[in-house]
């Protein structure tokens, strides 16, 4: 079950940064009916198998580490707003936040740490 969530991780990661780039470079891509649709079935796929592992952790689902991995899921999804459906500058704000809060969310997630660079 937690290779299925890391895949689906990677894969939801993927698909953001590809249609990031088509934000700047072929906006027109971005309306196709797969491009659309294909991230909220890989999202969905993905909440799911992330909250039947959290049922089954051993300590419940209030440990900190987890809090703090959807503190940063919050702001990945808050930063690829933006990424999608800003402009300019605001778009690559967006971008860089979305990969930083992604980066920090992988992070928390391998070492079971809020502050997993101390």
């Amino acid at each position: 079950m937690k290779t299925i969530h890391v895949t689906l991780a990677l894969l939801t990661v993927v698909g953001f940064v590809l249609r990031a780039g088509w934000t700047f470079t072929a906006p027109d891509l971005l309306q196709q009916k797969w491009v659309r649709i294909a991230p909220h079935i890989i999202d969905t796929a993905l909440l799911t198998f992330g909250v039947l592992l959290a049922v089954n952790l051993a300590g419940g689902v209030m440990q900190p580490w987890l809090m703090a991995k959807l503190a940063g899921l919050s702001a990945y999804i808050g930063f690829g707003v933006l990424t999608m459906r800003a402009s300019g500058q605001l778009r690559v704000v967006g971008l860089l936040g979305a990969l930083l809060s992604v980066g920090y969310v992988f992070s928390v997630a391998f070492s079971r740490a809020v502050f997993p660079w101390l």
